[in-house]
């Protein structure tokens, strides 16, 4: 089922407001819990989660920033 633009719209606002801040909050505890590892490592993976996070939802974001195609130009 695909979304209208209206829904994708406020559904990215959803993510990014309230998900985003969930999973840095995640992330960070997850990784202060083993203890922090060589910078450099502690760096790759905040690279690769900070990627990860939004893999599932490029369907969401994709055409956010663009007019509503299906708008009517009266």
């Amino acid at each position: 089922m695909a979304l209208s633009h209206k829904a994708k719209r406020r559904w990215s606002l959803v993510i990014l407001l309230l998900g985003l801040p969930v999973w840095i909050v995640l992330a960070s505890s997850i990784m202060t819990t083993f203890g922090r590892p060589p910078i450099l490592v502690e760096l790759l993976v905040y690279m690769v989660l900070g990627i990860a996070w939004a893999l599932p939802f490029r369907n969401v974001f994709l055409g956010v920033g663009q007019d509503d195609p299906d708008k009517r130009n009266d």
